[in-house]
């Protein structure tokens, strides 16, 4: 990958703007550690601080395999590369429509960013959220419970039907559209599906490094996903494998996100998100978040897995003015809207024991005008 904070360690050769982009990420990590240096001086020194070095994993995930198999695919237009399957527009209507309700209901700040997309991105974006939804009900929805291990194995089953044209049901089918319109490749919708497997046997994770590949898994994948959907800048000349890496840390920042808004969700649950070696080094347990009391060390503690979260979407945002430009403001509202769950964690006094961090409407609107001021073209920019 190209950027320093690589989850692959294959390098690519670097031109002088893929040089200025890992610059700027490598501004963002020294001033993220800057940040932390400021901290632990204005502490007593009594609590930890976790160091910038436990923020990236480097974990060789081959995601320049997929990379180099989407960008290849997408940017030659190989058509042989991707199977197309004939469907009747009435029948891919309703399976889009359907896809829609399940992401406006489950969904509802990634829905908002979707309304601002193309009509092909829209359905597109719907299609993989409902499918990814689909197994995440199955693991943790109401009837996981009847569902026997083997059922991940048999969705994955429909997945490869799927990217060969044959649906097994209408919400299939939609997805089976959006794979042969933008020639997506299965390793990732795969990847997610062994994120879910994990879901049913693993309920504690001893470090950051163990957390961080369940978060690849489950949402960096996510990510990768969608680089071909929300498309890269025709002018923009950094290597695609920075532009991936920028869309890992986004799915990274938001599953971060997603499991500290959750905290008292999960533990309901019996399952515990959050490294185990972090908890004990705060002076925290498993007992303490069963026991839903936020105390002076869990404050601190949920203070540095906000700054991790933070730092995610600081190196997420580099990528996104290297993709089209219709996708800016979508993907900014995304960012902005999931960042401010980190701040009404905050304002809720870092209980997310027995509270749900949420953002309400007129917060949300205006997210959305900043989002849009933030995707505006710099004066000078070769993206102006």
């Amino acid at each position: 990958m190209c950027s320093k904070f690589s989850v692959s360690t294959t390098p690519c050769n670097y031109g002088a703007n893929d040089a200025r982009f890992l610059q700027s990420e490598t501004s963002v990590a020294r001033k993220r550690a800057q940040g932390i240096k400021a901290h632990k001086c204005s502490s007593s020194g009594a609590i930890p601080r976790l160091s910038i070095k436990e923020f990236i994993p480097h974990t060789d995930l081959r995601v320049h395999e997929i990379v180099e198999r989407q960008s290849q695919a997408n940017n030659l237009a190989k058509q042989d590369a991707c199977r197309r399957a004939e469907m009747n527009p009435k029948l891919l209507e309703e399976a889009y429509k359907r896809c829609r309700n399940i992401c406006s209901e489950y969904a509802r700040t990634y829905y908002l960013a979707s309304l601002l997309m193309t009509k092909q991105r829209q359905k597109a974006i719907w299609a993989i959220y409902a499918w990814g939804t689909r197994i995440d009900e199955m693991v943790d929805g109401p009837n996981a419970v009847y569902m026997s291990k083997s059922f991940l194995d048999r969705w994955e089953e429909r997945l490869e039907d799927i990217f060969d044209g044959r649906p097994y049901d209408i919400l299939d089918a939609a997805l089976t559209d959006t794979v042969s319109n933008f020639c997506l490749d299965i390793k990732s919708f795969k990847e997610m599906i062994e994120g879910m497997r994990m879901d049913t046997w693993k309920s504690r994770y001893k470090n950051f490094q163990e957390l961080y590949l369940y978060c690849y898994y489950v949402a960096g994948t996510t990510g990768i996903i969608t680089v071909p959907v929300m498309g890269i800048a025709a002018e923009s000349s950094v290597c695609a494998k920075s532009i991936y890496n920028a869309a890992i840390h986004f799915g990274i920042a938001n599953q971060l996100t997603n499991i500290l808004r959750d905290v008292g969700e999960d533990a309901l649950r019996g399952r515990i998100y959050l490294p185990q070696d972090e908890l004990e080094q705060f002076g925290l347990s498993d007992d303490d978040v069963f026991a839903r009391k936020v105390t002076d060390n869990w404050i601190e503690f949920m203070k540095e897995q906000i700054a991790r979260a933070r730092f995610y979407y600081s190196l997420a945002e580099q990528g996104i003015s290297h993709l089209d430009k219709a996708s800016h403001w979508p993907l900014w509202s995304s960012l902005l809207l999931y960042q401010n769950i980190l701040d009404a964690i905050e304002n809720n006094d870092y209980d997310n024991l027995s509270k749900r961090a949420h953002a309400g409407k007129i917060k949300k609107l205006l997210i959305l005008s900043r989002a849009y001021k933030k995707a505006q073209p710099v004066p000078g920019s070769i993206f102006h």
